[in-house]
């Protein structure tokens, strides 16, 4: 009988240097501090540079070698890469592999891209999770790095606002055997009929980039705010209830609720309906807005390195995105 429980290792972070506040947009497009602050909690975010240092992969080295140092294991110990983005370094090959050469891993250990959007850290964690309870690997580096400026176009006011830059890595493993970590239950869905909700409609094989098309300036994001927001409130409530469910834990079990920080009104309603706690939420999206799926473990790497969130706590990750996709994990940390 196969009893593995799995454990997050060690976690990590990177950051791009360059702050970009809200004053600061007030500057290229029609919009002010008080009006984006007030619907969406964000006062800032981080931007990569565009000089290079702060791709994808860059920003995965950094928070992966703090993960893999807070882990205690090697490089090479690692045997499986999953990198989720929504902004590959480039469409081939998987940014992934590129991290690893950058890592320095040289067994030759598995990589591959996933992208799920802002759901992706959940469902990388999930597959993490699924691999070592299934003996298929030991040390599972997942790394969720967005460089979403790369996509954003500034001159729209309703998206430029939201999005920003960065990377939360976590190396998961197995738990030894003296210790109770592990993770208890996930959930993953997807609703294909809202994909039009948030897209970026050009730059793969439907819909190549064309002179037109980047006079258009089609080639970057594009979303429907007012339809996010009434699906993913009640989409994030459900899979949260859906997957405590699953692991027979209660809300008032829980220690610590991490969801995805796209909107802190999007936040509060899910909070709501969840009749959960508001002072065991964890909350950053005023210093970093939306930076999809690196928002989970970015919060939860801050919330572990300031005290809060300790070995033995419950914890739930929860996230929705575009696809729609959404997911939810459940474990003791």
């Amino acid at each position: 009988m196969n009893n593995i429980k799995t454990k997050i290792l060690g976690t990590g972070i990177y950051l791009p240097k360059q702050i970009v506040t809200n004053f600061d947009l007030e500057k290229i497009v029609d919009t002010s501090d008080q009006w984006i602050y007030e619907r969406t909690g964000i006062k800032q975010r981080r931007i990569s540079s565009k000089e290079g240092g702060e791709y994808p992969s860059d920003m995965g080295k950094f928070a992966a070698e703090e993960a893999i140092k807070n882990a205690g294991i090697n490089k090479n110990d690692i045997d499986m890469i999953i990198l989720t983005t929504a902004t590959p370094d480039m469409p081939i090959p998987n940014t992934a592999s590129i991290l690893q050469t950058k890592l320095g891993i040289t067994n030759h250990c598995a990589c591959m891209d996933l992208l799920a959007a802002c759901s992706g850290f959940v469902y990388g964690l999930t597959v993490a999770d699924s691999l070592i309870k299934n003996q298929q690997a030991k040390n599972v580096l997942v790394a969720a790095s967005e460089m979403l400026s790369s996509s954003t176009n500034w001159q729209d006011r309703n998206s430029c606002i939201l999005f920003g830059d960065g990377c939360g890595a976590a190396v998961i493993g197995i738990t030894p055997n003296e210790e109770e970590s592990d993770i208890f239950a996930s959930k993953l869905s997807a609703d294909g009929t809202g994909r039009e909700f948030l897209d970026q409609p050009a730059g793969g094989s439907v819909t190549p980039i064309t002179a037109d098309i980047l006079l258009k300036r089609e080639q970057y994001i594009q979303m429907k705010g007012r339809d996010m927001f009434k699906v993913a409130t009640r989409t994030l409530a459900d899979v949260a209830r859906h997957t405590l469910d699953k692991a027979n834990i209660s809300v008032e079990s829980v220690d610590w609720l991490i969801p995805h920080q796209a909107n802190i009104r999007i936040i509060n309603k899910t909070v709501e309906l969840l009749q959960f706690d508001p002072s065991k939420v964890i909350i950053n999206i005023e210093n970093y807005g939306n930076t999809s799926s690196a928002t989970i473990p970015i919060a939860f790497h801050e919330a572990i390195t300031a005290g809060k969130i300790k070995r033995g706590d419950t914890v739930v990750f929860v996230a929705f995105g575009a696809g729609l996709t959404s997911g939810a994990t459940v474990f003791k940390y």
